[in-house]
């Protein structure tokens, strides 16, 4: 998902707690997906679940993760997406397609014994439901975490309130947030630590990255409306895998040539049902929440109990550590500092 430039994108590797005491705007989406891909057993790749049947991962994930990001000083707000644009429908049916394919390859490598294969297919055949969602928002409630419902695309919104300077960052792991013009964007605020890589036995550390949009175009020599037909011509959510034959550098050299869209048009072969100039509007100008609230409040321990554990059988005692915690942080703070941090 996303459009794919890591390739030539300057970023900095930080530690999680040089953010601290920084606002970040998190695309709720790609995070808790984020969660449901790496939260898995080992041999059968099946997520966490509880007693019912009900899948567990994303919220293990989102509770345990944002009372780290909240041990390191950081303040994040959750950004949920709204409706997606009519144009995103094909993309969505294919991906749906995509997973159905995935969990059939899953099942094989499961029958078959290949383990190096369970977690790559397992996680291709994942999906956030309507009822995951709903239940991490519920859980944020309790903990007292602010979250958005964003208008279009969650992205689109975190850019924006990172625009605005209501935060600091926009959170993902997709550099859409730099196509919509967010100023800052931080990546692997969800899977910093040590992983494992696939189909090997090999570990990386995985730190924080932090992208700057001002210097991003600085030293690709490009206008910020030039990174977005940069993003086009090598696909985003709207037209995957973009034009055949073109990565990111490939079309930096073609940007930096002919310059327009128009131009550009003329030396490729356009496939795609859709319009480019729609896809290009749009991330020129997105639609976009303008009045929104962030508000950080008290923790309910009663009701992070109720969640977590009566309702979703999450241990007991871990879960008393991590809600100990949480309001450990709160009561002593640490800097910048938290004693208000709630109320900010």
């Amino acid at each position: 998902m996303g459009v794919q430039i890591s390739a030539i994108v300057p970023k900095v590797e930080v530690e999680l707690e040089n953010l601290s005491g920084k606002k970040i705007a998190i695309d709720a989406y790609n995070t808790l997906f984020q969660f449901l891909s790496i939260i898995r057993q080992k041999d059968t790749g099946e997520p966490l679940r509880d007693s019912k049947g009900r899948i567990t991962s994303h919220l293990s994930g989102l509770f345990y993760r944002t009372i780290k990001l909240i041990d390191a000083g950081i303040k994040p707000v959750y950004v949920y997406d709204g409706e997606p644009p009519k144009f995103k429908k094909r993309t969505i049916e294919e991906r749906e397609e995509a997973r159905k394919e995935a969990r059939k390859k899953w099942e094989e490598a499961v029958k078959e014994g290949r383990k190096e294969d369970i977690m790559v297919y397992a996680q291709g055949a994942l999906k956030l439901t309507s009822d995951m969602m709903e239940e991490s928002k519920k859980i944020l409630d309790a903990m007292g975490i602010p979250w958005i419902q964003a208008k279009s695309e969650g992205e689109a919104q975190c850019a924006h309130m990172c625009k605005e300077g209501d935060v600091d960052y926009s959170g993902s792991q997709d550099y859409d947030a730099l196509l919509f013009s967010s100023p800052r964007l931080v990546r692997n605020l969800s899977i910093t630590g040590k992983r494992k890589l696939p189909r090997q036995e090999a570990y990386i550390e995985i730190k924080p990255e932090i992208i700057e949009l001002e210097r991003v175009l600085s030293e690709l020599g490009i206008t910020r409306e030039q990174l977005i037909i940069l993003g086009i011509l090598v696909g985003t959510d709207y037209n995957p895998q973009g034009i055949k034959g073109i990565g990111p550098k490939t079309a930096l050299k073609i940007i930096k040539e002919y310059k327009s869209l128009d131009d550009i048009l003329k030396q490729v072969e356009w496939k795609f049902d859709i319009d480019p100039h729609t896809i290009y509007d749009f991330f020129l100008n997105p639609p976009v929440l303008e009045k929104y609230k962030i508000e950080w409040e008290e923790p309910d321990r009663d009701s992070i109990f109720e969640l977590m554990v009566e309702e979703h059988d999450f241990s007991r005692e871990r879960v008393e550590t991590a809600v100990n915690r949480l309001l450990e942080i709160k009561k002593q703070g640490i800097q910048p500092r938290l004693e208000d941090w709630f109320k900010k």
